[in-house]
């Protein structure tokens, strides 16, 4: 069994792809009052959402408070996607690295995650992919109210 992974999940969202998209790129403060298992989003260094910004999450996993620490590594407009590179938090107790891809397209949303586990008995992400699946659907849910 290896310690390298990639969890790869799509959801069939309601609302156009790229709405999803500008809500994590441009709108991301909003998410807290959208979702809640998003309790807390700050921007500790660089511009709004730009390439190489660093922002933390706290956010629910498993009804836990966890706190996510990443660094913007890649923005594709054109193909509507974030790269961000965990630096800090919960996860790096459990994964020497961690980075989670967000693309979106038409009526689809993909969250990829790749992660190197610290040791063969580190569980696969499952709660963390859960969660971003839940906060994707609280936020076409939010989009459809428009």
């Amino acid at each position: 069994m290896g310690l390298k992974g990639k969890l790869v999940t799509s959801v069939e969202v309601k609302c156009e792809g790229h709405s999803i998209h500008d809500m994590y790129h441009t709108n991301t403060y909003h998410i807290r009052n959208i979702s809640p298992l998003v309790n807390h989003v700050e921007i500790h260094e660089g511009e709004i959402f730009k390439v190489d910004a660093v922002v933390s999450w706290k956010y629910v996993e498993d009804g836990k408070e966890k706190l996510l620490k990443e660094v913007i590594e890649a923005i594709d407009h054109h193909e509507k996607s974030i790269t961000w590179k965990v630096i800090g938090g919960d996860v790096l107790e459990l994964y020497n690295s961690f980075t989670i891809i967000t693309s979106n397209e038409h009526e689809w949303t993909t969250t990829t995650l790749i992660y190197e586990k610290k040791n063969e008995d580190t569980p696969e992400p499952l709660a963390l992919l859960s969660a971003f699946i839940e906060v994707t659907k609280h936020v076409q849910d939010h989009l459809l109210m428009k």
